[in-house]
């Protein structure tokens, strides 16, 4: 009997798991927050050493924004799409001379819209997550100053063109170097240079990119002037160097943005009527306080414009009007026990998201399932459709069931139904009231 399970495992494994993937290998939950483990690593160099002083005094020079405590989270509801904060306690509030109703925060169905900052692992509100992220970058400087460097120019500006220009004109600087190390003109950057200062310069991070290179600073006479003028020297390079400045030209190029990963807040729930009710903070919203105000009245105008004769590019024009209200979407997927599971989602993730955030969290995640969105669509995983062009932003209530094909052949074998969430999970199963 054992034999029969693990063979038939394995099988479903295999036609599932896709490219790269080992029929051993565990797909393992996401964890909310982790202690990252960091590498023994050789200390920096003196020249990376001043990079990485030269950006945390730039830092310390600007004015920082008071940091929220997680008191704060819990007292304030978030920033609506236009800056407006709406806080706990209060029954409504004006803003731009409009009064706003304000929920009791222990009615809402989820507290907020958090997010996991991937290099402390720390959960963030929505308005702590940019600062945070760009102090840890900056904390990182004394570990890495290089690696800090690339994270700090493809994270701080958000033009990707101008961050491109920038990387492709340091990227001809090394190649020049490279191709010409004995070739003193090519390790000087003059900077008043025009492009220089037009492409590269405006840069944040492109400057200690450089110096963690190794290039200096350095006054310098010019040719036709009584006055010095500033450049970036780079010294020369023996052969080992020059290999290693072309790794650090790639680790440049191939830099991402540092972004927040959207916490999915995974909760799970007993078997209850009350599943279909919910009741979303302004964070899930993406509305004006206007807007906010006459949801209502839109609410109450659809009876009425559904009743009328509407063309079919008038619904599409009010269903693509409807999906940009929702930045996120919580789902709940009702199990064949009945418990239910709950997820937080960005409204444009695809559906596929959703699908593998259900397998994360299965004791037998290796058993093909289905989930089937109101109304009894069923939703296909390899489809390239995101949440809310299946009307599941801003909430939903889904269903889950098992492939009943695979369920058939472990009855006949005389299998026996387990659990369908992981222990750990269950053990902070809640209540819905």
């Amino acid at each position: 009997m054992k034999k029969f399970f693990e063979d038939m495992k394995k099988d479903i494994k295999f036609k599932s798991a896709g490219p790269g993937k080992k029929l051993t290998e565990e797909s393992r939950p996401p964890v909310a927050q982790s202690s990252n483990q960091v590498k023994p690593r050789a200390g920096p160099n003196e020249s990376a050493q001043r990079a990485g002083a030269a950006a945390l005094a730039r830092v310390e020079q600007q004015h920082r924004p008071r940091m929220h405590t997680s008191q704060d989270a819990i007292r304030n509801q978030g920033e609506l799409a236009r800056g407006v904060k709406t806080y706990y306690g209060i029954t409504s509030i004006t803003i731009r001379g409009i009064s706003v109703p304000v929920k009791d925060p222990a009615c809402f169905s989820v507290s907020g819209v958090y997010f996991i900052c991937p290099l402390t692992g720390e959960t963030l509100t929505k308005s702590e997550r940019e600062m945070h992220i760009k102090e840890a970058i900056l904390l990182r400087f004394s570990e890495d100053p290089l690696e800090a460097s690339v994270m700090m120019v493809h994270t701080f500006n958000k033009d990707r063109e101008k961050v491109k220009a920038a990387v492709d004109i340091i990227s001809k600087y090394i190649d020049n170097i490279c191709k010409n190390p004995t070739e003193e003109k090519y390790r000087k950057i003059k900077v008043s240079n025009k492009v220089f200062q037009e492409k590269v310069s405006g840069i944040e991070g492109s400057r200690e990119y450089l110096q963690a290179l190794g290039f200096e600073s350095a006054m310098l006479p010019v040719d036709g002037q009584e006055e010095t003028e500033e450049f970036l020297v780079l010294p020369e390079l023996d052969t080992e160097s020059l290999e290693k400045i072309k790794e650090k030209k790639e680790q440049l190029q191939n830099g991402e943005p540092v972004r927040a990963k959207l916490d999915r807040q995974p909760q799970a729930f007993r078997p209850t009527q009350n599943a279909t009710r919910f009741e979303l903070p302004p964070d899930f919203y993406n509305l004006s306080a206007e807007e906010l105000k006459r949801e209502q009245q839109a609410k109450s105008d659809i009876v009425e414009r559904n009743s009328m004769l509407r063309t079919k590019a008038m619904r599409e024009k009010d269903e693509q009007r409807e999906r940009r209200k929702y930045n996120y979407a919580l789902l709940r997927i009702r199990l064949p026990d009945g418990n239910i599971l709950q997820g937080t989602f960005l409204a444009w993730e695809r559906v596929a998201a959703l699908y593998q955030f259900v397998r994360d969290w299965l004791e037998n995640g290796w058993q093909p399932f289905e989930l089937l969105a109101p109304g009894g669509q069923k939703l296909k995983e390899d489809e390239d459709v995101a949440l809310n062009e299946c009307n599941l932003a801003p909430a939903a209530l889904l269903t889950f069931s098992w492939d009943a094909a695979v369920q058939a052949d472990i009855a006949a074998a005389g299998g026996k139904s387990t659990s369908v969430l992981k222990p750990e999970l269950l053990a902070n199963i809640q209540t819905l009231s």
